[in-house]
């Protein structure tokens, strides 16, 4: 089922309110209705949703069933080895059977959120492993928990990926979220909307008709993709944790920050701190640390933060756009491993330039089609061709708003388009450079009356732009 959707709205209601009126009185009754909406949830509106269930709901029985053992304590390092390798070789199977084979096998399909899914469970399974995590109940209570764990219907789909620890230990108390808990829950999914629908697929029109014309762009279009690019993720990822946090939040659990004003940051190795922090964290403690750290010399941690970060691109995509995007973040952290303290002494203003510089230029890779693409635009970029952008660029955007404008002031209609760029691209910039991110937000309380406002009126204006809105990019990964 997409956020994005009345549909969403109207099951999201209906889960509060079932949730919350027999959640109070019985928790196990609550989470048996909870589990239900979980599971409507997966199955609506997914291609093969009932195999790709089935996928996941194998995988789940996996991890309890070496849950069990290792905390009977049996055969433990084989146990944990089997259940990850498990996981492991699942997500291979249906992700990269057409990369390994240079596309003369593939699958064909995968389920919907099988990579976040994989994560989560080796997470999971490496915690019960190194005693950081015991498992409150066991049997069918334990199961009906790491149930939700699994399909908590808010993170399923695209994250954020759930810490045992943090989320388990919620649903052993009713739902009882209170007034503070419901305001930080509806701001934060009207905001999460609107930074979807009318500006992620807005800078979405923008990148694919660009694409479209790739070999008779200029420079300047070239850069107007490139940073619609990195506007355009940034809004769709964000934009749906955002709803996830919200959505969670209305039924009293709390979901980790996922973002943290990531475009603020003043190096690539702040960027990862702010940037996707569910999955940073998860490659630290499940990888970088295993693998050694820093704790062995200089050039044996320059190779695990290589490792880590190539398997960061990998985990994103089956293609070499990905390997590439990770081996350039993954050399930027070396580098400025090298470099230790001395950039430092730059003013904060260049170090925040060159760092957003370096991001789009990544993000061209994440992109584009394949390596050869990404090359070109990359080269187109750096051409002296100062030509404006075609009309075709902002072919389709906004075009119901555009046209009501072009009928109400005709003056402007020459000019709409270059203002619909500024406007769009102005609140674009303006809105990465907050200095607090939406979940940063929910913790401050309501919002002013002008601000509760100009969030309602986007928000309507956003509802009813809901037609033809495009799936999160996340989901396909």
């Amino acid at each position: 089922m997409s956020f994005q959707s009345l549909a969403f709205f109207g099951f999201l209601a209906a889960v509060i309110a079932a949730c919350l009126l027999v959640g109070r009185r019985s928790l196990v009754v609550g989470k048996i209705l909870l589990s239900a909406a979980c599971l409507v949830f997966y199955l609506n509106g997914v291609s093969r949703p009932l195999m790709g269930f089935a996928v996941l709901f194998l995988g789940m029985a996996v991890t309890l069933a070496a849950t069990g053992a290792l905390c009977a304590g049996k055969n433990r390092r084989t146990v944990f080895a089997a259940a990850a390798g498990w996981h492991i070789a699942v997500l291979l199977i249906f992700k990269y059977t057409g990369f390994f084979t240079g596309g003369a096998l593939r699958i064909g399909w995968a389920p919907v959120g099988l990579s976040f899914f994989t994560f989560q469970q080796l997470w999971y399974l490496k915690e019960v492993y190194t005693g950081e995590y015991t498992p409150a109940k066991t049997g069918l209570s334990g199961a009906g928990d790491f149930f939700l764990y699994t399909f908590f219907f808010p993170s399923v789909t695209s994250g954020p990926i759930l810490r045992p620890g943090t989320f388990l230990p919620q649903l052993q108390e009713p739902f009882r979220p209170d007034w503070q808990d419901a305001a930080a829950g509806i701001y934060s999914i009207c905001a999460g909307t609107v930074k979807k629908v009318l500006l992620a697929d807005s800078f979405a029109v923008i990148v694919n008709n660009g694409w479209a014309y790739e070999e008779s762009i200029s420079a300047v279009t070239a850069w107007m993709m490139i940073l619609g690019y990195t506007l355009q993720l940034y809004f769709d990822f964000s934009g749906y944790c955002d709803i996830a946090l919200g959505a969670a939040r209305l039924l009293g659990i709390r979901l980790p920050v996922n973002f943290d004003s990531p475009y603020r940051s003043l190096s690539v190795t702040e960027f990862w701190k702010r940037w996707h922090i569910t999955l940073t964290t998860f490659l630290r403690e499940c990888l970088y640390f295993p693998l050694g750290g820093s704790r062995k010399g200089v050039l044996r941690t320059y190779l695990n933060i290589l490792i880590v970060f190539l398997v960061s691109g990998f985990w994103h995509g089956a293609g070499w756009t990905f390997i590439v995007w990770g081996a350039l973040h993954g050399l930027a952290q070396v580098t400025e491993r090298i470099l230790g303290q001395w950039p430092e002494r730059f003013p904060k203003l260049l170090r925040w330039g060159m760092t957003f510089l370096f991001l789009n230029l990544a993000w061209v890779f994440f992109r584009a089609p394949d390596v050869g693409s990404a090359l070109t635009l990359l080269r187109t970029a750096f051409t002296p061709d100062f030509s404006l952008p075609a009309g075709w660029l902002v072919s389709g955007l906004l075009s119901k708003e555009v046209a009501a404008v072009g009928m109400l002031l005709p003056s402007l209609s020459e000019r709409i388009n270059v203002l619909l760029m500024a406007v769009l691209y102005g609140a674009g910039m303006l809105v990465v450079a907050w200095p607090r991110s939406t979940a940063r937000e929910m913790e401050n309380g309501c919002p002013g009356f002008l601000r509760s406002a100009l969030l309602a009126v986007m928000t309507a204006w956003a509802i009813m732009s809901f037609t033809g809105v495009g799936t999160f990019i996340y989901s396909n990964f």
